[in-house]
């Protein structure tokens, strides 16, 4: 059955209640529950042409050759949108295409952005790809990592209390389905420079991130003592 975002609303979670955004009329299919976490799908655009760059990347960004672009999911990293609006952001990673205006980046690779969950700033989680699908989210670590946006910015626009305990209960959630290993925000990556999960076969193609924040990471992480995660690496002299 297909429902509108308007039409779920006011989903409870063992968190609290949660309200879905009434900004957004595209369509979603219906939400996943358990006793624990509503997951509304809503998926981006996974044809052939996004298959086929995301194959490309994993086998020039990675020396990894496959027949599919899957991930095996060892982590998860934590971002924001940098973009004020739940549409807006969905927008941003719908098209397989990397748009004009991301030049920086455009020279690795014509893959667009992606993550796996995007998480409105009522903590409504959305899922935009299945987790052991490859997304372009984290330079060198894409292979193993399952990536979550945030919708936000960290000043103007700074994370919610619902957003972090949407983090919160969706990584406890998929640390019960996959071995995760690390929980890290976006601008810790290159702690992993030279740690065995590091793929990335250029050196110079590196780029700052401040995302999600310090505090909001640790925040997360300090609620899950009793997944035995490990400790981010220290970052490379």
């Amino acid at each position: 059955m297909l429902l509108t975002v308007r039409k779920i609303c006011m989903i409870s979670s063992l968190l609290g209640v949660m309200a879905c955004s009434a900004s957004v009329d595209q369509q979603v299919t219906e939400t996943k529950e358990s006793s624990a976490l509503t997951v509304v799908q809503w998926p981006i655009i996974y044809n052939d042409k996004r298959e086929e760059l995301s194959l490309e990347y994993l086998n020039k960004r990675y020396n990894i050759k496959a027949e599919e672009a899957k991930i095996t999911p060892k982590m998860v990293v934590v971002h924001w949108t940098a973009i004020p609006t739940l549409k807006a952001s969905f927008n941003a990673f719908n098209s397989p295409m990397l748009p004009s205006s991301r030049g920086k980046i455009s020279s690795a690779s014509q893959l667009n952005v992606s993550a796996h969950y995007l998480i409105d700033r009522d903590g409504t989680i959305y899922q935009l790809l299945p987790n052991t699908t490859f997304a372009r989210h984290v330079i060198g670590l894409n292979h193993s990592a399952i990536g979550i946006e945030n919708v936000g910015n960290g000043s103007t626009l700074p994370l919610t209390t619902e957003q972090l305990n949407a983090n919160i209960a969706l990584i406890k959630q998929l640390s019960q389905d996959f071995p995760i290993e690390y929980v890290i925000g976006h601008y810790e990556y290159k702690n992993f420079v030279n740690h065995p999960l590091w793929k990335e076969v250029n050196p110079n193609y590196l780029t700052e991130k401040t995302d999600p924040g310090e505090t909001f990471i640790n925040q997360i992480r300090a609620s899950l003592t009793n997944l035995n995660l490990k400790n981010v690496p220290e970052l490379p002299q």
